[in-house]
């Protein structure tokens, strides 16, 4: 009778141990965990997206897009550019320092007047590099372009939100 309170207490020591040992393991830590303990990524648009003064001129398609490096307006189709400074979205994230981050652009967003006429923005790009990363800092600022797509002669003043998500890589 006296080797089953031994044995007893060897399978509680034997028990106990692991639950001791994951407290130190890295490897065993739950992904949430991390997740709890990395600064959140906020982003900041300071710039929004302007194409300036545009003038249809006939009834077929017409577009202007603008470069996010440069911030030049080019036009294509039955459309005049009337001058006006076209201007990048430009935008800032935070979070934790020296991390990658992912950041997407919807494929398209339709656009409205207050009349009811729409248009297309597409073909979004950015001047961000191929792994974008954050600085020592924890910042990243970046510009924006796209391209607005208008049909069937139909000009106004468009406007639309732009979702843009931005996540840890």
């Amino acid at each position: 009778m006296r080797q089953l309170p031994a044995l007893l207490t060897a399978a509680l020591l034997l028990a106990c141990q692991p639950v001791a040992a994951q407290e130190d393991c890295r490897l065993c830590s739950d992904e949430s965990d991390q997740a709890k303990r990395e600064k959140p990524l906020t982003i900041e648009i300071s710039t929004n997206l302007n194409f300036a003064r545009l003038a249809l001129t006939g009834r077929n398609a017409a577009s202007a897009s603008i470069d996010p490096v440069t911030g030049e307006k080019r036009t294509s189709g039955d459309i005049v550019n009337l001058g006006g400074m076209a201007v990048t979205g430009t935008g800032r994230i935070t979070g934790e320092p020296l991390r990658q981050v992912r950041i997407d652009l919807p494929p398209y967003i339709p656009m409205s007047s207050i009349d009811g006429r729409s248009a297309m923005l597409t073909d979004f790009t950015t001047s961000l590099p191929r792994n974008p990363t954050l600085n020592a800092q924890g910042e990243l600022e970046f510009t924006f372009g796209a391209r607005l797509v208008m049909k069937g002669g139909r000009g106004g003043n468009y406007r639309a939100r732009i979702p843009i998500s931005v996540d840890y890589n």
